[in-house]
């Protein structure tokens, strides 16, 4: 059985394009970006206990504008009653939440001050290859200030359940806490934003890690920018590789139950071959063909059930976090 575990820790101006590559010793990356790292403290109502006792979530940041933008992971602040934020050892201002894109786990916040913030730079995730190597900082169970060191295992990594979108997979040590603070190469620039680990059971790091791709973000920034909550379209079906011989398409494997699928009549078994007129090959185009429609409209999907050729409507809804397409 496998473990999937968000990096938050329980406790008691544009984005820059990278410049060209050109490798530091590590000691220079940290000295330079360490700055721009910063710790996150978010009160949350916990709901399970009696009379909603408040909680303290603990993760990381990155500052990504001088004038007091700050990264890091929407399971961090999401339902946060308060926010504050250390911008080092001395001084922790009050934050607040200015967008949220909860699929791709990213929120964006805002603190004031009065003068201008240390700021990392945005690299290029797809200069990024296998075995380059890479380093994490950020306040893992709480240590702040704490770099790490591993290479890229894996690219364009998907979390069944957890995540349909694409994660770089690393081995560098990242634990609870870490959530929301950058993976860098070795220049010093983010290549991605730490969000899960895999535990294999246990409560902390086992050397598998994923990070969003600083790609990805780059797209989302805007929005968040302009206090938007993103919200993405959701057909609720896990879908596997078409297994019959010869044939391209996504077979369904389950679908949510009261789901747009389901309302739809698609059931278990279905192989779709065509989402709004586009081909799909296989599972990941299910998820492509949507992803320029909002939630509430309307796709018309093409399937083959029993040898037979059959055409749905489905009605789009809003993907929760962490879903199936």
């Amino acid at each position: 059985m496998r473990f999937w575990v968000v990096l938050a820790v329980l406790l008691a101006g544009p984005v820059a394009a990278a410049a060209e590559s050109c490798t530091e010793p590590l000691r220079t990356v940290f000295a330079r970006v360490a700055p721009s790292v910063v710790s996150i403290q978010s009160m949350k109502i916990n709901k399970a206990k009696p009379h909603g006792r408040f909680e303290t979530i603990a993760g990381s940041g990155v500052i990504i504008d001088k004038d007091g933008q700050i990264l890091t992971n929407a399971h961090v602040v999401d339902g946060a009653a308060s926010l504050s934020v250390g911008l080092d050892s001395r001084h922790r201002v009050t934050a607040r939440i200015v967008g949220l894109d909860p699929v791709l786990d990213l929120a964006l916040l805002r603190v004031e001050t009065a003068s201008p913030l240390p700021v990392a730079r945005l690299g290029d995730s797809g200069e990024v290859r296998v075995g380059d190597e890479v380093v994490a900082i950020g306040n893992p169970i709480g240590l702040e200030q704490t770099m790490t060191r591993g290479i890229v295992s894996a690219l364009n990594r998907l979390l069944p359940g957890i995540s349909d979108e694409p994660m770089i997979q690393t081995d560098a040590p990242i634990n609870p806490g870490n959530s929301g603070g950058p993976l860098l190469d070795q220049s010093g620039h983010v290549i991605g934003v730490n969000s899960q680990i895999e535990t294999g059971g246990s409560n902390g790091n086992v050397g598998i890690g994923f990070a969003v791709p600083s790609n990805t973000v780059r797209e989302v920034v805007p929005a968040l920018t302009r206090g938007e909550r993103i919200e993405r379209a959701f057909l609720g079906v896990q879908t596997s590789p078409a297994s019959t011989s010869n044939q391209s398409g996504a077979q369904v494997q389950s679908v949510v139950s009261g789901g747009p699928a389901d309302r739809a009549g698609i059931r278990s078994g279905d192989v779709i071959t065509h989402v709004d007129g586009k081909t799909v090959g296989e599972p990941s185009d299910v998820t492509q063909a949507i992803s320029d429609n909002r939630p509430g409209e309307a796709v018309t999907i093409e399937l083959q059930r029993n040898g037979s050729k059959v055409t749905v409507t489905a009605t789009l809804g809003t993907r929760p976090a962490s879903s199936t397409p």
